[in-house]
């Protein structure tokens, strides 16, 4: 299962860059990047994404680590599928694991990365949600678009 090393890659870099901005940065306080547009920005999120809350700490913890899970078993059970689809799910396992230890440490996510120009700015976010991001675009154009044979191995599929 070679293909976890992205997740654990993916944890990694998640956790410390987050240990990095708990440490270095002052809560609230943007600090420029690429003028207003790209700023870093100390937030933690107790909601889901986007802030959404409903539930409780408890929840949110329980919620995680079930889908956590259930990408695992995906992960496993396409052990043989393409590359890029198995690529996908372990991208999206390494940011679920990466927000899932936050809420277990801190009960909050911490969230950094923050776009966006002047008040029009997107939810705060981590490189977590940024895997699970790219993993569930990678994943919604291999089932929309793909038209290689399914449950061919990757150097079978035309």
């Amino acid at each position: 299962m070679k293909v976890l090393i992205v997740s654990t890659v993916v944890l990694l870099l998640d956790q410390a860059s987050k240990l990095a901005v708990r440490f270095s940065f002052e809560y609230g306080r943007p600090h420029r990047i690429l003028g207003d547009f790209l700023r870093l920005t100390y937030v933690e999120n107790p909601g889901m994404a986007f802030s959404i809350r409903f539930g409780n700490r408890t929840f949110f913890t329980i919620f995680a680590f079930l889908a956590s899970m259930v990408i695992l078993v995906y992960i496993i059970r396409t052990r043989h599928e393409r590359l890029l689809l198995r690529t996908s799910l372990a991208l999206i396992f390494g940011g679920a694991l990466g927000n899932l230890l936050d809420r277990i440490l801190y009960g909050k996510v911490v969230d950094f990365i923050d776009v966006g120009l002047h008040s029009m700015r997107w939810p705060i976010f981590n490189v977590a949600d940024s895997a699970v991001t790219v993993g569930m675009v990678i994943l919604a154009w291999l089932i929309l678009f793909d038209k290689s044979e399914k449950g061919q191995p990757e150097e079978l599929a035309t």
